[in-house]
């Protein structure tokens, strides 16, 4: 660990693995020797430090924000970036608020006023926030928290995000805005949510400025860069803007012309600073990297597409399904993949399949590449190497709840989940329909459909002391082609191979799953 997390953190990961503390050491010299580094916003893991990372699987940040984290980086070495994103949602919430609350009624003024021995009742009245229109710019997790509260002091709430559903908004009594303008025009009240991209940058500079009501009093907790802070102060001093307050800054620390203002609010990055929150992050972040380390589902992970919790406990299933279908579709079609179409039909087809996708891909490129490949960079593996990535969902599965499909160029494979476990069923392959559960050996024959030949196969086996756990067969017509697919409990012998291959069958694969 190089910053100090929560203890609770920190006992979790030291029932598992060998902790270090190291806040001094030169980076770039230790980083090769560990699986895992824990963060905080001072640790800085550039490109070049990342590259000596040679055994690194996963970076915890315990906090929300990645942007001293080379995250292209680390993709491209399969490393995960997980951070704690709900870690400190309460906390800025409740922070926004209080600035929100300190702004309407001059509280810090009146504090400091009072502090130095001046009675200042009149000059420092204020407004109430009842009745008054706060507009949310940003309707995520931070944005929705605001929203209730703010609901809660009897104000009118209206909300900008263009990545959330109108419906979201109205489950919590909030007015939906179709575009920024409708906020601005709208707002006594505004509160900043907005990620950080080169399209918000200086989203509140002097043209947006215009375009508020009059006497706005503006708030932001989220990113300094948001505002343009020379264009903020010029109007606070002509009185287009009644006052703002402030927890965040383009550069910190902070020390520009806003702090002479007495109408702006102002607290040095405390949002996420409470007792409560850091725990919370060290704590999550530790679960995240104890997860990575176990191969498990990393929920929090930055580079790995995330779904939220009601998608997860539906595709949770294929996951690994989709995983080996990728493999077994990339085995059937020889190895070097062109072109890889994800499909996916029925009631899965309702969720966020892009982490089914990126589980197919991790499987398809598994020992195809001289590269260790994972759920985080088997896309950009893809991309690298030209291959097309598709993917559809169709609300119908004929014949299954749900179905996965993976076509690797022209080769098709199918499959399905069964039962409570679940297990992992395949459905189809190389045009066939079958019903097999995916095993971790498999064997696939295609022959001319005529008498003899599972006999034949089954004598084989047994004369090779191979044990054939399940068997299926499939045929186009009768007497046209068949398929034969086979689940066998142990390695076969190179003979048996030969052997096999000397028959006369279309083709043979024997085919490892994992």
């Amino acid at each position: 660990m190089r910053e100090p997390i929560a203890p609770a953190g920190v006992e979790l990961l030291r029932a598992r693995f060998d902790v270090d503390e190291d806040a001094d050491s030169p980076l770039e010299e230790i980083i090769g020797g560990y699986d895992a580094i824990v963060i905080r916003s001072a640790t800085k893991l550039t490109a070049d430090v990342i590259e000596r990372a040679e055994r690194l699987k996963v970076i915890g940040r315990a906090g929300v924000g990645i942007d001293n984290v080379d995250v292209g980086a680390a993709t491209r070495r399969g490393i995960v970036v997980a951070n704690a994103p709900d870690s400190t949602v309460v906390s800025a919430a409740e922070h926004t608020i209080g600035l929100l609350v300190a702004l309407a009624r001059n509280i810090p003024q009146a504090h400091a006023a009072l502090k130095e021995g001046r009675w200042e009742r009149s000059r420092w009245g204020g407004i109430e926030l009842a009745d008054k229109t706060l507009g949310v710019l940003g309707f995520g997790r931070i944005g929705r928290q605001v929203a209730r509260r703010a609901l809660g002091l009897g104000m009118h709430v209206i909300g900008y995000d263009p990545f959330v559903a109108p419906d979201r908004f109205r489950e919590l009594g909030v007015d939906y805005a179709e575009t920024p303008e409708s906020v601005l025009e709208a707002a006594d009240f505004i509160t900043l949510h907005l990620p950080l991209t080169d399209e918000t940058r200086g989203f509140v500079g002097s043209d947006v400025l215009k375009k508020m009501r009059d006497g706005v009093r503006i708030v932001n907790a989220a990113r300094g860069e948001l505002v343009d802070e020379a264009a903020l102060a010029a109007a606070i001093r002509s009185g287009k803007v009644a006052g703002a307050a402030l927890d965040v800054f383009s550069a910190e620390p902070y020390d520009g012309e806003l702090l002479g203002l007495e109408n702006v609010v102002v607290t040095p990055h405390l949002a996420a600073s409470t007792d409560e929150a850091q725990d919370r992050a060290g704590l999550i972040v530790a679960e995240q990297v104890v997860a990575a380390l176990d191969g498990g589902l990393v929920t929090n992970a930055v580079n790995i597409p995330v779904v939220g919790a009601e998608d997860l406990e539906v595709l949770g299933p294929y996951i690994p399904l989709a995983a080996k279908l990728g493999r077994l579709a990339v085995e059937l079609a020889g190895g070097h993949p062109r072109r890889i179409a994800l499909s996916f039909h029925g009631g899965i087809a309702d969720h966020d399949t892009r982490l089914l996708t990126v589980a197919a891909l991790n499987g398809a490129f598994q020992g195809r590449v001289e590269q260790s490949v994972n759920y985080v960079n088997a896309p950009v593996i893809a991309a690298e190497r030209g291959i097309e990535v598709t993917e559809q969902r169709s609300g119908k599965a004929r014949d299954y709840t749900n179905l996965v499909m993976v076509s690797v160029d022209d080769v098709e494979v199918s499959g399905t989940t069964i039962g409570p476990e679940p297990r992992l069923f395949l459905a189809g392959a190389l045009g066939f329909a079958i019903d097999l559960q995916l095993s971790p050996r498999m064997v696939f024959f295609r022959y001319d459909d005529v008498p003899g030949v599972i006999g034949r196969v089954g004598t084989m086996f047994g004369e090779a002391g191979v044990n054939i756990a399940n068997m299926a067969v499939s045929r186009t017509k009768e007497g046209g082609k068949a398929l034969m697919a086979l689940a066998i409990d142990s390695e076969p012998p190179q003979v048996l191979v030969d052997r096999i291959r000397a028959e006369g069958f279309d083709d043979a694969r024997f085919i490892v799953l994992g």
